[in-house]
């Protein structure tokens, strides 16, 4: 969500730190993958912002989820998605987790080790399994191969192993990083999927879907490549290396979907200056809403105020040293009470979030609402927003 002169009118009235989300942006990003990947279908990540808000937006368009616990799972359910529309690619699940999808109808899951297959035996036995690659990472700000992921050859055995214990060898998914910035990591990826694809069907073992991940960026600070332009080039590879007539294509974006739809209003709560460093404190910080800052993601960042540029350190409110935001940051001149505005911050800043040293998440107003309560309610209904 882009800073707009009403944006600010309609914050000043809330108190900060809050979250402002927009469920016409959230609309506009769903229907950007529809028509960008035709044929695809298409997996909200939850673990990017869980907020019923946003899973009921994604919901009432016939979106899939794609869930790793039984709170997601309840969440989703709840709202009367089917289990048809629900997968899981989390590698590793709880027993719980695993038991309650089954109950629920939900038969599509990820595993990546022959333990992970043998649990799925037991507790989901006949279910769909697609197996996670490792696929290189270097393109994306936020690396995901080191925790999760099977090799080529690992995962031929894996899928050959699930049929054998009863499970129904499904497909293949892979994550090229959180906020790729690579457009030709998907390529690269899906012709390692078509090795493994092939020497499958060599033995007899026909998969069905192929899953495109995550990884999608959002505009901050470093140039991204367009949703089209990694489509176009993603795309064309599947289309010459896969059989059409026999592909379920999917995708499970999450902060591309809803990264543009937040905007992070915080305020300067502190300021000093140590040695040359100005700090500024801001009631928003690393363990309340800013988690993916300690791995070196920045903002965009916009104030009210104009100016020289500053370099400042912004740093957040709890009694830890971890809790500092970013180095580095030009801003102009800013005292105690000042707005700092986090653009494109709907992915991860609520889930992420706890109440470290009784800091707590952001409140959440849903910004629709809010234009609309503008718009037809009396200017003193409006300001009492600022406890809601």
């Amino acid at each position: 969500m882009r800073l707009s002169r009403r944006l600010v009118e309609m914050s000043r009235a809330l108190a900060t730190p809050v979250l402002l989300l927009d469920r016409a942006t959230l609309r506009r990003a769903y229907a950007a993958f529809r028509a960008t990947l035709p044929g695809v279908d298409c997996y909200y990540a939850v673990k990017a912002n869980p907020h019923p808000a946003v899973l009921s937006t994604f919901a009432a368009l016939g979106a899939g989820f794609e869930v790793s616990s039984a709170v997601e799972l309840r969440a989703v359910r709840a709202l009367g998605v089917g289990p048809e529309r629900i997968m899981s690619s989390n590698p590793v699940k709880t027993i719980p987790f695993l038991q309650e999808a089954v109950a629920a109808g939900v038969d599509r899951f990820a595993a990546d080790s022959r333990a992970e297959l043998i649990k799925l035996a037991h507790h989901a036995p006949g279910s769909r399994v697609y197996i996670r690659l490792t696929v290189d990472n270097s393109g994306s700000e936020w690396p995901l191969s080191k925790k999760y992921g099977a090799s080529a050859a690992d995962a031929v055995q894996l899928l050959r192993e699930a049929r054998a214990f009863g499970l129904r060898p499904y497909g293949l998914t892979f994550h090229v990083g959180s906020q790729c910035l690579d457009k030709a990591s998907w390529a690269g990826a899906l012709r390692l999927c078509h090795e493994i694809w092939g020497e499958l069907a060599a033995s007899g073992i026909e998969l069905q879907m192929l899953s495109l991940g995550g990884g999608f960026p959002v505009r901050h600070t470093r140039p991204v490549p367009s949703l089209e332009e990694i489509a176009h080039e993603t795309l064309q590879v599947v289309r010459s290396l896969f059989p059409a007539e026999r592909l379920e294509l999917t995708v499970e974006p999450g902060r591309a979907l809803v990264g543009e739809a937040g905007l992070l209003v915080t305020s300067v709560i502190g300021q000093a200056l140590r040695g040359n460093e100005r700090w500024l404190y801001l009631d928003a910080g690393v363990f309340n809403a800013l988690m993916e800052t300690i791995e070196g993601f920045r903002y965009e960042l916009r104030t009210e105020r104009q100016g020289p540029l500053r370099r400042y350190t912004l740093a957040g409110p709890s009694c830890d040293s971890v809790d500092t935001i970013a180095t580095d940051v030009q801003l102009p001149e800013l005292s105690i009470g000042d707005r700092v505005y986090f653009l494109h911050a709907g992915a991860y800043t609520l889930s992420y979030a706890s109440g470290f040293n009784g800091f707590e998440p952001p409140q959440v107003v849903i910004c629709d609402d809010l234009a609309r309560r503008e718009r037809h309610e009396a200017p003193q209904a409006t300001a009492a927003l600022a406890g809601s």
